[in-house]
């Protein structure tokens, strides 16, 4: 944490921050045209980011995108901010938002992580649903293959559609589906309300990728998640406790306690 607290004190590497919270998946010559920092000066403050976890990389063909990385900031706000505390601040925070700001469209959000696990037990996490539904709740049913359908078992609600496919399965290196089929099952199931479930539907269907890394003693685990502005807006909140209760249940064989009321 010392090192996000240092990597957060400086100017230049704040402003890196706020230029990939504005338009994540950023080139290294996208974020030079944006700043008055020459080029050799972006890559020793991305560098520190990277190292504190505050960014996140990933390659598409020749081009290296960087990537704002919630994990970081949400250890901290885990540490010094209790559940109440934190919804609060939210609502705050999108008031302010709704005031002060004209929404940006977002199509990632990306999350990076690291486990003390190898790539074949993170992979058999990820795809197995005695292991799916112990932090996440949900149980996948196909043979993860490309081009195969999924079928999302989620508490009372099961969700099964032909554009819900497996896109690729590469183990224990990369994995990559689309999801949501945004059923009324599914939105009683988790309290969506009818509106915000006619949204979801406007928006084209979700997609989420694994990218696991082997780094030393752990594994270095990137999730994306493309989606439309709704879907992504409450993703960005679910995604890190559904990591959170990968990592947990991983390096400890126990899942995380359901949070408190």
């Amino acid at each position: 944490m010392d090192e996000v607290f240092k990597a957060l004190a400086d100017t230049s590497r704040r402003r890196l921050l706020d230029s990939l919270n504005a338009r994540n998946g950023q080139t290294l010559r996208e974020l030079c045209a944006g700043l008055d920092m020459t080029r050799q000066s972006v890559s020793k403050h991305l560098a520190v980011l990277e190292a504190a976890t505050l960014v996140t990389t990933a390659r598409r063909g020749r081009e290296k995108l960087h990537y704002l990385n919630a994990a970081p900031i949400n250890a901290i706000a885990d540490r010094w901010m209790s559940r109440y505390d934190r919804a609060r601040a939210r609502a705050l925070a999108d008031l302010k938002a709704v005031l002060e700001e004209t929404p940006m469209a977002m199509s990632e959000f990306v999350y990076t992580t690291y486990i003390r696990t190898t790539p074949e037990r993170l992979w058999e996490a990820l795809t197995d649903p005695a292991f799916t539904r112990h932090y996440w709740g949900v149980a996948f049913e196909t043979d993860w293959k490309p081009g195969s359908t999924i079928t999302w078992r989620d508490e009372g609600a099961t969700m099964s559609d032909p554009e819900q496919v497996v896109l690729e399965a590469d183990p224990p290196r990369r994995l990559s589906y689309t999801w949501h089929t945004f059923t009324p099952e599914w939105a009683a199931s988790v309290g969506v309300d009818e509106e915000t479930r006619a949204r979801l539907l406007t928006e084209p269907r979700s997609k989420v990728t694994y990218e696991i890394e082997p780094a030393g003693e752990t594994v270095k685990l990137t999730v994306v998640h493309e989606a439309g502005e709704a879907l992504l807006d409450m993703s960005r909140h679910g995604w890190p406790s559904i990591v959170s209760g990968l990592k947990t249940l991983l390096e400890t064989g126990t899942p995380l306690p359901a949070p408190a009321e």
